[in-house]
C-alpha cells in the first residue's frame, strides 16, 4: 500500500467546507488504487491570525515541508481586511509561496461541454476550450525591490533574473511536451526591459525543446485573444502579475469560478487549491462549489503523487457528475436536473469516483 502524508490547509470563510469534499473524495478512491492517505489539518490565514496572532505559523510551514503534498481551501475577508499589512491574510499567504519554493502556479482553464452555455460567450467560442496557465508566481513585481510609499508616491520594482525565467519556461515547456506542444509566451517587450529578457531567455529554452511551437505575444493583445478565440491557446507562459490578471481571465470560459483548480509547484512541496477566494458571504450555508476543490485534489494525485489512474478517475466522476444533471446553485441556471448542496455534489463525485 501507498501512504501519503497530506497536509490540509482549510483556511476562512468556505475553505472548511470545499476541503472537506476534496478528502471525501480521496477517501472514496484510496481502496481502488491501494492508497492510504495521512491528514494534518494545519492554519492559515484569518483563522490562524485570530488564534495565534500570525496569518501564517512558522508550524505550518515546517510540517507543510515535510508533507508529500498541501491541500489548500481559501483564506481572507473583509473581517481582516484593517489589519496591518504584515498581518493579513494574504500577506502569510505570500511568505507561505516563497517559504515553500512554489514559483510555478498551473491554472487549467476547461471548458465542459455539459455548462458551455455557462459561460459569458458564444458557444462556439468555448466548446472544447482546454489550456493551461503557467504563471511564475514568486518573482516579478509581487517581490522586486525597492519598493513602498510616503505622503505623494508609491512604487514597486518589476525583477526577474535569467535563472528565475529559466526555470518557469522548462515547467511551461515540459507541460507543452504532455499536451498540444504549443507555448504562447506573453509578455511586454515592447515597452519594458524586463520583459525583453522574459522573451530572450525564454526564446533560448524553446531551442531544447525542438517539438513544441513557440508564440510571443503581448500582454493586452493576450487578453483580447482569450476572449475573441481561446481555443487558439495550449500553454500559456507569463509573469507573475500578467499571470494574476489573464488566469483569472481565462477562467471565466468556463462559466464559473468554482470550477477551476490549481497547482503550485516548486522544487520542494507543491500545494493544490482552486482559483476562487474564501467567499464569507456564503459561508456556512452549504452552496459552495466544491469542484474546483477536488478538481486540485485530482491535480495533487497528478502533479505530486503521480497517481495518474486515480486523477483520471476523479475527472471522470466530476464530468460524470455534470453529464448527469448535477449543479451547485452558482449553476442552477445551465441544464440543472437537480440543484446540490456542497456536501451533496462532493457525495456524488466520491460515489462515481469509488465505482
Amino acid at each position: 500500500m501507498k501512504k501519503y502524508k497530506i497536509a490540509l490547509i482549510k483556511g476562512d470563510g468556505i475553505g472548511p467546507e470545499i476541503i472537506d469534499e476534496a478528502v471525501k473524495v480521496l477517501d472514496a478512491i484510496a481502496p481502488k488504487f491501494d492508497i492510504e492517505f495521512e491528514y494534518e489539518e494545519l492554519l492559515m490565514g484569518g483563522i490562524a491570525y485570530d488564534i495565534t496572532g500570525d496569518p501564517l505559523p512558522s508550524e505550518t510551514v515546517s510540517k507543510s515541508l515535510g508533507s508529500d503534498a498541501v491541500l489548500f481551501g481559501a483564506i481572507g475577508g473583509e473581517k481582516w481586511d484593517n489589519l496591518p499589512r504584515e498581518k493579513r491574510p494574504e500577506s502569510g499567504l505570500l511568505r507561505f509561496r516563497k517559504e515553500l519554493g512554489v514559483y510555478a502556479n498551473l491554472r487549467p482553464a476547461v471548458v465542459y461541454d455539459e455548462l458551455v452555455n455557462a459561460s459569458s460567450l458564444k458557444p462556439e467560442v468555448v466548446k472544447g476550450v482546454d489550456l493551461m496557465v503557467v504563471r511564475e508566481l514568486i518573482g516579478g513585481i509581487y517581490f522586486g525591490e525597492p519598493k513602498g510609499r510616503d505622503e505623494d508616491k508609491g512604487y514597486n520594482t518589476m525583477v526577474y533574473t535569467r535563472s528565475e525565467i529559466e526555470r518557469i519556461a522548462h515547467q511551461a515547456f515540459a507541460i507543452a511536451m504532455k499536451r498540444n506542444k504549443k507555448v504562447c509566451s506573453v509578455d511586454k517587450a515592447n515597452v519594458l526591459d524586463v520583459s525583453q529578457l522574459w522573451r530572450d531567455v525564454v526564446t533560448e529554452v524553446a531551442s531544447q525543446y525542438p517539438e513544441v511551437e513557440l508564440s510571443h505575444m503581448y500582454v493586452d493583445n493576450a487578453a483580447m485573444q482569450l476572449i475573441r478565440d481561446p481555443k487558439q491557446f495550449d500553454v500559456i507562459l507569463t509573469g507573475n502579475i500578467f499571470g494574476d490578471i489573464l488566469s483569472d481571465e481565462a477562467s471565466m470560459l468556463s462559466g464559473s469560478i468554482g470550477l477551476l483548480p490549481s497547482a503550485s509547484t516548486g522544487d520542494k512541496v507543491g500545494v493544490y487549491e482552486p482559483i476562487h477566494g474564501s467567499a464569507p458571504d456564503i459561508a456556512g450555508q452549504g452552496i459552495a462549489n466544491p469542484i474546483a476543490t477536488i478538481s486540485s485534489a485530482s491535480m495533487m494525485l497528478r502533479f505530486a503523487l503521480g497517481e495518474i489512474e486515480a486523477a483520471d478517475k476523479i475527472d471522470s466522476a466530476i464530468k460524470q457528475a455534470l453529464a448527469e444533471g448535477y449543479r451547485t446553485q452558482d449553476l442552477a441556471a445551465y441544464d440543472a436536473k437537480e440543484v446540490c448542496s456542497t456536501s451533496e455534489m462532493g457525495s456524488i463525485i466520491a460515489n462515481y469516483a469509488a465505482k
